[in-house]
């Protein structure tokens, strides 16, 4: 298939890439109509492109059918309003059949967690995309590189094996690796996607990338548009702007090595009536102590 027939995947890739959350009941499932009602919000607020089972999704404390569900759930609510990129990952064959599942729902795209295993060899990293993008070579594939070993080399070589490799969730913090890396790989070849959300924006698009990933955006849709809006047009001080207004939000989440980073953007849109706080271990909700400074900074966003 030739990149061509992936124009669509590859703008969608380019704007803010919404990981949505995954709200739960009392009971601890699921909730489901929450998670419409959050997923229409987002919508609603503008944006197109949405990330079931993303790390701010919770990803890897969701149970298969649970994941199952999140994805179903989002391609029912997205209909033909948003391109929806659903995370996949775990062991080879869970990363395919998930990947297989999104397809049947109607996906257009799979982003491939980080391998998450000890021992991660670089030829192993590509055996490992190889085998989920080949079993599905009409969905666009993103890999979601964390990886600082990794080289851009590495990923000219999936891609040379797998055309619909087009893009990539980049999520080292260090702007010059990143800069490296793509050109390693093909500045033009992939979409880069800032993984590391609104902080790492602004210096990921003076490197070449074109969109971001947000889990800021489930609790202000609007500010992470405004911050893709003054990227795109060049105007890094308006950014910056953006950047010093969600300054304070994102610290918290980044806290303790990221302890906190579902738990933040979670206890925000509980404090605006949006869903319950909970989430699950290894994450833990925030002391009491710590709500009212989210909550402040959320309603200071005037959502």
């Amino acid at each position: 298939m030739s990149s061509v027939a992936f124009e669509t995947q590859r703008a969608a890739l380019a704007d803010v890439v919404a990981i949505p959350v995954t709200p739960f009941a009392e009971d601890g499932s699921v909730a489901q109509d929450t998670y419409r009602a959050l997923l229409r919000r987002l919508l609603d607020g503008g944006i197109t492109t949405l990330t079931p089972n993303g790390n701010t999704g919770e990803f890897y404390a969701l149970t298969p059918e649970e994941r199952r569900l999140v994805t179903e759930l989002t391609m029912d609510e997205a209909g033909d309003r948003a391109v929806v990129l659903v995370g996949v990952g775990h062991d080879v064959p869970t990363a395919i059949a998930s990947a297989r599942h999104a397809r049947e729902l109607g996906a257009q795209m799979v982003m491939v967690h980080q391998p998450v295993h000890p021992y991660v060899s670089q030829d192993g990293w590509v055996d490992y995309h190889r085998a989920v993008a080949e079993a599905v070579p009409e969905l666009g594939v993103v890999p979601y590189i964390r990886n600082p070993q990794l080289t851009g080399a590495r990923l000219a070589e999936l891609a040379d094996h797998c055309p619909n490799v087009i893009g990539v969730k980049y999520a080292v913090p260090d702007a010059a690796k990143f800069a490296a890396f793509a050109r390693d790989a093909g500045l033009e070849r992939f979409v880069w996607v800032a993984g590391l959300a609104e902080p790492y924006a602004p210096s990921y698009f003076s490197a070449g990338a074109t969109g971001f990933t947000s889990g800021l955006v489930n609790v202000a849709p609007a500010v992470s548009l405004n911050m893709i809006e003054a990227l795109r047009s060049g105007d890094y001080p308006a950014a910056m702007k953006v950047w010093e207004q969600i300054r304070r939000f994102e610290e918290l989440r980044a806290e303790s090595g990221s302890a906190n980073n579902v738990t933040v953007v979670k206890e925000a849109l509980a404090s605006l009536g949006l869903c319950r706080r909970e989430v699950r271990p290894p994450s833990k909700p925030l002391p009491q102590g710590e709500r009212a400074e989210v909550a402040a900074i959320a309603a200071g966003w005037s959502i």
